[in-house]
């Protein structure tokens, strides 16, 4: 009889531990607006500008040779469809910040807090910028 009512009480306890199928979702656990804005809408979470380019696949260049920004933070996201390393800097105004040099099928990316006037980006890899892999960047 023991055995009997021991056994009950463990069988009692385990359906109380699993009674409850619902499971409150934590709030961190959601993923903010401002990220997908940032992926399709050209701002960044802090409010900063994301400006799109790519290295050229087949020259030492990059697609595009101006951009233009507001002032403020802006990011520079370069993918990579060459089979070169390649990666995107930016100087000028007191800015000198590189971004991280990536193969095929990678993104460097920039962040540098600029204002008004001219830059220039380019790719910071041994030889590629004397090469005129570079550009003007204007900041309004």
């Amino acid at each position: 009889m023991k055995t009997l009512t021991l056994m009950l009480a463990v069988a009692a306890l385990a359906l109380a531990g699993c009674g409850s199928s619902k499971k409150e979702t934590p709030a961190s656990t959601s993923t903010p607006t401002p990220t997908a804005t940032a992926t399709t809408g050209g701002a960044s979470a802090s409010g900063g500008q994301v400006i799109k380019l790519a290295a050229d696949p087949s020259a030492l260049k990059f697609d595009k040779s101006t951009l233009t920004a507001k002032a403020g933070t802006v990011t520079l996201k370069m993918s990579n469809p060459s089979g070169l390393p390649h990666a995107v800097s930016v100087e000028g105004n007191g800015v000198d910040k590189d971004g991280n040099t990536v193969m095929k099928g990678g993104t460097s990316t920039v962040t540098a807090k600029l204002k008004p006037g001219t830059y220039t980006f380019y790719c910071p890899v041994d030889g590629h910028r004397q090469a005129g892999m570079q550009g003007k960047l204007t900041v309004q």
